[in-house]
């Protein structure tokens, strides 16, 4: 594929590695003389020092032959007229744009909701734009699949299936500690699969003789009900959410508080009703800045709404926060929901969940025993990502630092690999089949060497990020090895 990016800022950087490390024609353009100049030394692809909403510039970029635009400039304006002036001469090219402008993303949305069989068939997407990516959004959402799914871990759950990966640590005492890979089938009595493993910072496809020491991570591909199991299995369990802080306000807390405290909007009241009838459930909402706690006050009268200051331990103290089973740090400052985080632990609120800036800040959280991490940068990769894939590809999931990608695909009529089993497709090392769901089916099964896959199957794979476009194409268009 052939990219242009309009924007070098830390996502366009992030976005052009992948796509450059995948092979695709990357082409980036920032105006900025200096950020441009450290591009050119750190990326392989062509930089141009010029401004991105010009079509000259864009031509001049290879425009007319492109796949993809994708603006990522600080102005949401100039991201939005970049894609209508590209659009204008060039519709059939697929748009992104980055938007940070709440209004702009709500109201965009809503229109082309409401007038979905408008923005159909020959007519183009309002403002030329196929897809608007909003960062609060997408951040929202990934706490939020956190939340539902325990906030044990980093969670990654595929289209309303029970299967889910979840990151678990095993801890000392386990069942599991000092054996291999191959042997877990044999201690654990639900349906599993490893799907990577991380020791020492370090995340790789699994192997079977690998051994699993304590302070290990496993991303294990599991159903729902059976992860309690597999936790008790690993040395920890599963805790009952009944009580839960929501420390900032601001627009990504409001868009988390809506789907949890709200029970006509979430399903995550129902999954609290199910598990503990008997149980009364307590939300608090805890921000220092008095309008935004007024606000939430209006909009969650079922939630407790706090004007205080979350470090202050005496504050803490009053409103019984250390009892907590949960505290979901998502203030602006990314620094001190991670710092927060830590400190909550300390005081005994069970798990924690923190939004944070990008992969590298992710990683100093969860050495400082953050339980789940957000990061806002990769979330909106990621979402991109997904977005670039083709029809063919539904969801793309970035793991840990970015080594490994999860795809969900469809398997097309022309695939030459319809009707092999998985052990004719296996490259071990490179890529594996996690999932299979056959047309048809409302379940995902666990794929083992005798899953067959054929036409219209909607796959589960895990690949090196590196070996991803080529995982895809041999997928895709059945390209043989």
């Amino acid at each position: 594929m052939r990219i242009v990016i309009v924007g070098a800022g830390f996502t366009g950087i992030q976005l052009a590695k992948l796509l450059i490390n995948e092979k695709n024609n990357v082409v980036l353009i920032d105006n900025d003389e200096e950020i441009m100049r450290h591009a050119a030394n750190r990326l392989d692809c062509t930089v141009m020092v010029a401004d991105g909403n010009n079509i000259e510039t864009l031509e001049e970029a290879g425009i007319a032959r492109s796949d993809a635009l994708v603006c990522l400039t600080g102005s949401d304006e100039v991201n939005m007229i970049t894609c209508s002036l590209v659009d204008a001469v060039y519709p059939e090219i697929l748009k992104i744009a980055r938007v940070r402008n709440y209004a702009y993303y709500v109201n965009t949305t809503a229109a082309q909701k409401t007038h979905a069989t408008t923005f159909t068939g020959k007519h183009r997407p309002l403002y030329g734009i196929d897809y608007m990516v909003h960062p609060d959004v997408e951040a929202a959402e990934a706490i939020v699949q956190a939340v539902e799914n325990g906030a044990l871990s980093s969670v990654v759950s595929f289209d309303n299936s029970e299967m889910q990966i979840s990151c678990v640590s095993v801890c000392a005492g386990s069942v599991f500690a000092g054996h291999k890979l191959m042997e877990m089938r044999t201690l654990c009595p639900v349906p599993l699969l490893v799907a990577y493993v991380e020791i020492d910072g370090n995340t790789t496809l699994p192997n079977g003789n690998t051994v699993m020491e304590p302070g290990c991570s496993l991303g294990v591909l599991v159903s729902k009900n059976d992860l309690s199991k597999v936790l008790e299995l690993c040395g920890s369990r599963q805790q009952d959410l009944k009580k839960i802080a929501i420390i900032g306000a601001g627009r990504i807390g409001t868009l988390v508080a809506s789907k949890i405290v709200e029970p006509k909007k979430s399903s995550f009241i129902k999954m609290f009703a199910e598990k503990s009838r008997k149980s009364s459930q307590k939300i608090v909402i805890i921000d220092s800045d008095e309008q935004l706690a007024k606000a939430a006050a209006e909009r969650f009268p079922e939630a407790s709404v706090c004007r205080g200051d979350a470090t202050d331990e005496s504050f803490l103290a009053e409103e019984g926060i250390p009892s907590f089973d949960l505290a979901i740090c998502a203030t602006h400052n990314h620094e001190l929901n991670m710092v927060l985080s830590a400190y909550l632990e300390s005081l005994g609120v069970k798990q924690t969940v923190s939004l944070v800036t990008s992969a590298a800040f992710a990683t100093i959280a969860q050495k400082l025993g953050v339980d789940v991490t957000v990061s806002l940068r990769d979330v909106v990769v990621d979402s991109i990502m997904s977005h670039m894939r083709g029809k063919a590809v539904k969801e793309v999931h970035t793991i840990t630092n970015g080594n490994l990608e999860i795809i969900e695909c469809i398997l097309p009529a022309d695939s030459k690999v319809s009707g092999k089993k998985v052990k004719e497709l296996a490259e071990p090392g490179k890529y594996l089949v996690l999932l299979d769901k056959h047309p048809g089916t409302d379940e995902y099964e666990i794929a083992n060497g005798e899953t067959c896959v054929s036409t219209g199957d909607h796959l589960v794979l895990i690949a090196q990020a590196d070996e991803t476009r080529r995982v895809l194409e041999l997928f895709e268009s059945g390209r043989e090895k």
